[in-house]
């Protein structure tokens, strides 16, 4: 299985990037996050059901100091992010 988020609110210099990255390698996780020019944080994921379920309901709050006012998603191909790494990407 694999979720395509995007994370609107204050997402963006608080360190949510990091904290997203590392709840999902505690969640053992594949994919990435992002910044958006827009700024917002997208992030692409993939794995097991409840690893899924826990890394959404993360992302509705995010870190201490995030103020995320909606998170997004749909569901993607897992094929494209299920190489068992996951990247913090450059902004776009």
């Amino acid at each position: 299985m694999a979720k395509h988020l995007c994370i609107v609110g204050l997402v963006q210099g608080i360190g949510y990037r990091a904290g997203f990255a590392e709840q999902a390698h505690a969640l053992k996780l594949s994919g990435w996050v992002r910044n958006r020019l827009d700024g917002s944080v997208e992030a692409t994921v993939a794995g097991e059901a409840l690893a899924l379920k826990n890394i959404i309901d993360w992302a509705g709050h995010g870190p201490a100091g995030a103020g995320v006012r909606c998170v997004s998603v749909v569901e993607v191909d897992d094929a494209l992010v299920m190489d068992g790494k996951f990247q913090i990407r450059p902004t776009a």
